[in-house]
């Protein structure tokens, strides 16, 4: 369903290949460039239960084409963010389509190190890696997402309005990874969703 499938790409918006065997007479391949995100560190001394909550999506940096697309097409967007095991993070995002509140679950599953988290889902064709790349838990998050090698950063404010301190932050972080203003997108304040009924949640936990 096109609606569906534009609700997954507003949510979110490496494998790298097998090197030939090694033996005598072989040349070894290259090795693949570093991933973009291998670049960012991560949070130090996070705290995922501080972490947790109610969380606004303020603004957001990517060369997304649907998004570039759409953006006069914006919704307000809510996140609640609850810690499962102490190590995951079960993401629900709340947003507008077609004037209807819709709720997208998702699981962000440990990787090998602190603050870097895996997301698998049937609606993105493979995974997502996501480093919280910076927070002080009170009052803002900074999060980076990659697929393959296309890279997006957002911005969430426990308020739906952030300093200009904060925004600064962001842009920062934006122009660290090669992104820019051009491609920067801020979100609306107001029509924030709470809930959706059970007709219209997208569950992207379930196999």
């Amino acid at each position: 369903m096109v609606a569906l499938g534009a609700l997954l790409l507003f949510g979110l918006l490496l494998t790298a290949p097998q090197g030939l065997g090694q033996g005598p007479g072989r040349r070894q391949r290259p090795s693949p460039p570093q991933s973009p995100l291998e670049k960012v560190a991560a949070q130090r001394e996070l705290s995922l239960p501080q972490l947790a909550g109610r969380w606004f999506l303020v603004g957001m940096a990517s060369r997304c084409r649907y998004l570039a697309e759409h953006s006069h097409r914006l919704e307000a967007t809510a996140v609640t963010l609850t810690v499962l095991d102490g190590q995951s993070l079960a993401i629900s995002t709340f947003r507008k389509l077609d004037g209807m509140c819709w709720e997208i679950r998702q699981r962000y599953l440990p990787a090998q190190a602190h603050g870097r988290f895996l997301l698998k889902g049937r609606g993105y064709g493979g995974k997502v890696d996501v480093v919280v790349g910076e927070t002080d838990h009170n009052s803002y998050a900074i999060l980076y997402y990659q697929k393959g090698r296309s890279i997006s950063v957002k911005l969430y404010g426990r308020s739906s309005q952030v300093s200009d301190a904060v925004a600064e932050k962001f842009e920062q972080h934006v122009r660290a990874v090669g992104l820019s203003e051009d491609v920067t997108y801020y979100f609306p304040t107001y029509g924030f969703c709470d809930s959706a009924d059970e007709f219209h949640i997208l569950d992207e936990t379930k196999p």
